[in-house]
């Protein structure tokens, strides 16, 4: 361009619409075309790839509050999906600054790239803290991405998609991304870490997906747990043989009413056979309507890796990765389960124990990824209670 002829700015790619009528113009990345679902933000500052491809995101667009997303590229590690229906969790993000290029020796892949290989749509250039005061104010709601490389744009059609796409109350995602099948779990942390990973030979655990992370899994493995991942809908028989001693429930996506009616009579079986249980996020919403608590959607969710979790029991507060948009309502836990962890954000219920059944659940991922490992020794916790309840069935 010469000096004399005159600036314009760059042409739009993007645009975001919300159902409740704003629209705003920005660039695209990765994939063309629209998606939809319901906004959320998120605060982590790093594990963009880990949240992108974290099941629970099933049927949401991410706003990333911290704006520079992407500059340390994305690579096959990082990757939290575990079941191949779920390959890609969130339909969307928002982005703040442009993405760049990789700056870290571990990156394969651009970000931009790796989005549009999952087919995720993007968009950048958008104020992501206004947006996010708007979500906090106002509660999450329903939007759609429309990305056009060649900047032919249609904001009615996606105002259009982000007020038909289906509220997330009520909605059964859970059984959508579960694995389909019975498999064996073995990697563990050590193929990222380069750490040595402790044999198997430990108790064996049975891990019901609803959208579990490979974290959980490695991080049981890594405690030398023997552990068989089994679709959301299996039965209590089907767990019971495969020999596990332990039943672990999965975080997941959507509305925990929604597949309660599907998962809830394993659990409860279980339950009864006092099969020692640990849950995490979803799981816990399951295990509480199991025994007969309520659970609320939130206004505008738990999602971040800077969560303060108060334990009730000995006083001590951790800092916690969480990404619940529904809650177990505390006030209505039955005689038998108890308050373990609230919230110090907002005072929600984060943790519960039955004192009539070895079970035990908490609202956000100890396993972190990302996060802080604040709360890694409650997957010894869950291990050493297994091991327990063995030793007092055999004397």
């Amino acid at each position: 361009m010469s000096m004399n002829e005159p600036w314009s700015p760059p042409r739009h790619t993007a645009c975001l619409a919300l159902a409740d009528g704003l629209v705003l113009r920005g660039f695209g990345a990765g994939a063309a075309g629209l998606a939809a679902g319901e906004l959320c933000f998120n605060t982590a500052i790093t594990g963009y790839q880990e949240i992108l491809t974290d099941p629970s995101y099933a049927g949401q667009i991410i706003v990333f509050t911290f704006p520079h997303i992407g500059n340390v590229g994305a690579n096959p590690d990082d990757d939290e999906t575990v079941a191949e229906a779920a390959r890609t969790a969130a339909r969307g993000c928002v982005l703040r600054a442009p993405i760049t290029a990789p700056q870290s020796w571990r990156a394969k892949d651009h970000l931009s790239d790796w989005l549009a290989a999952r087919g995720i749509v993007a968009i950048t250039g958008v104020d992501t803290r206004a947006l996010t005061s708007r979500i906090r104010e106002r509660g999450m709601i329903n939007c759609a991405v429309q990305h056009a490389p060649d900047g032919v744009l249609d904001p009615d059609a996606a105002l259009a998609a982000a007020r038909a796409a289906p509220d997330m109350e009520g909605a059964a995602l859970a059984t959508g991304v579960s694995t389909a099948t019975e498999r064996q779990w073995t990697d563990g942390t050590s193929r990222i870490s380069g750490e040595s990973v402790a044999p198997g030979g430990g108790p064996k655990i049975a891990a019901l997906d609803y959208g579990i992370k490979g974290n959980i899994l490695r991080l049981l493995a890594d405690r030398g747990a023997e552990v068989v991942v089994l679709p959301a809908t299996a039965t209590a028989e089907e767990v019971l043989a495969t020999g596990a001693e332990g039943l672990f429930l999965s975080n997941g996506p959507g509305d925990p009413g929604a597949p309660a009616a599907i998962v809830g009579p394993t659990v409860r079986a279980l339950l009864e056979k006092k099969v020692p249980t640990f849950g995490i996020c979803l799981g816990h919403q399951l295990l509480g309507l199991c025994v007969g608590a309520s659970t609320v959607k939130m206004r505008h969710g738990h999602h971040g890796a800077n969560h303060p979790v108060l334990d009730i029991d000995n006083g001590t507060v951790s800092i916690v990765s969480m990404n619940p948009g529904f809650a177990v309502d505390g006030e209505t836990l039955p005689p038998n389960a108890r308050q373990t962890h609230r919230s110090l954000f907002d005072g929600t219920n984060c943790g519960m124990q039955l004192t009539d059944r070895p079970a035990f659940s908490v609202q956000y991922h100890p396993e972190a990824s990302p996060g802080p490992h604040d709360s890694h020794g409650l997957f010894d916790r869950f291990l050493t209670m297994v091991r327990e309840a063995k030793l007092s069935s055999v004397q």
